[in-house]
């Protein structure tokens, strides 16, 4: 992400509703998880879920590849460092949980990646990974957001596998908004999460948080969620 891009979600993310319900669904999967321990959130922007692992008792460490990022999560409080996700800065091993929400499609090299967030995670230790689904939906939004590829389930759970995560279970998100995504993207030039007024706000957040008590999720969506550990 560029600097443009990184301020603007830190001007948007604590309203937004994409970026809040993302929020909840983290907070979900970490109540899931047990006991917190060290985290690190790659590709953490300006720490927005660093700010949830921390609130859930994690001692989280924020990696992204934009100083400009680094420079807005330590303005937030948070412990950030600047490092290349093919090339993470730290020891193998020493992470019970490696979050990286919307980040590998950011890669070219998705595949030594997803190596690096296995090697720095330990023996039983968990990740939490999310990425934008189904190359139907690549639209000037993906271009804009300097995507290099949307997944299929099979694609990203061989992406996976091959870098040494066992698949506990993965899903879709963002289900019932599909059609409406599909249409927008369409029709726009670029990035589609841009501020919106509050009464759609709150209504575009209802429709997606009405997904927790609905039978939707191995339907086709708009994400892809996966929550996978590392054998012991």
């Amino acid at each position: 992400m560029e600097a443009t891009d990184i301020r603007r979600t830190v001007e948007l993310e604590d309203r937004h509703w994409w970026y809040r319900e993302r929020r909840a669904l983290l907070a979900r999967e970490l109540r899931r998880l047990g006991p917190p321990g060290r985290a690190l959130d790659v590709g953490a922007a300006g720490g927005g879920n660093t700010r949830v692992l921390v609130e859930h008792g994690w001692d989280a460490l924020a990696a992204d590849y934009s100083e400009t990022a680094v420079e807005l999560a330590v303005r937030r409080g948070l412990r950030a460092i600047h490092a290349d996700a093919c090339d993470l800065p730290l020891p193998a091993q020493s992470f019970d949980l490696v979050l990286a929400f919307d980040v590998l499609e950011h890669i070219e090299d998705d595949h030594t990646a997803a190596r690096e967030l296995v090697r720095v995670l330990r023996p039983g230790g968990r990740a939490l990974i999310t990425v934008p689904c189904d190359m139907a939906l690549w639209s000037a939004h993906d271009v804009a957001s300097f995507h290099f590829r949307r997944y299929a389930r099979d694609e990203l759970a061989a992406l996976l596998r091959g870098a040494g995560l066992v698949v506990d279970r993965m899903w879709s998100w963002n289900v019932l908004m599909r059609p409406i995504v599909a249409w927008r993207r369409k029709r726009t030039s670029g990035s589609d999460v841009t501020d919106v007024p509050p009464l759609v706000n709150l209504g575009l957040g209802a429709v997606v948080a009405a997904e927790r008590y609905l039978p939707v999720k191995s339907l086709p969506g708009v994400t892809l969620v996966v929550r996978a550990h590392r054998p012991s």
